[in-house]
């Protein structure tokens, strides 16, 4: 039987010592550190809305967004997209203003928001929840009601 090479557990060769998302992964900031968010939430609804009526590329919110928020609103594009098709529609930029926008903050560095979307005939609801990672906002959560 060969004999085992020793097992080394100094910082460089041990997996477990550390783990590498402590350091090089997304960083929470604290409020304190981030810009206001109101800007944010104006765009980032603007630009969600125009994505989902086919006039925006999904590509554009890409560095805004968290993957899993992405993911989400690349499915939503997709069957948008299909039933414009199916329609015979083609795409266009709609006609909407925003509205109000209520915020709360329900831990440091996270802020929650409902803005309101107002169309010719209806009006909608833009939900977002922004987090402070590596002292910008990015979405991790957006649902348009």
């Amino acid at each position: 039987m060969p004999a085992r090479p020793a097992l080394r557990t100094d910082a460089r060769t041990s997996a477990s010592f550390l783990d590498d998302d402590e350091f090089f992964g997304p960083q929470a900031s604290r409020r304190t550190e981030l810009p206001d968010p109101s800007a944010m939430l104006q765009s980032l609804t603007h630009c969600v809305v125009e994505v989902m009526a086919g006039a925006r590329d999904l590509e554009q919110l890409a560095r805004w967004v968290t993957d899993d928020v992405y993911r989400s609103l690349s499915m939503r594009v997709v069957l948008a997209n299909r039933s414009r098709r199916v329609k015979g529609v083609a795409p266009q930029r709609p006609v909407f203003r925003l509205g109000r926008v209520v915020t709360c903050e329900p831990a440091d560095g996270v802020v929650e928001a409902v803005v309101l979307v107002h169309q010719p005939h209806r009006v909608r609801a833009v939900a977002i929840r922004l987090e402070g990672l590596d002292q910008r906002w990015r979405a991790s959560a957006i649902t348009v009601l």
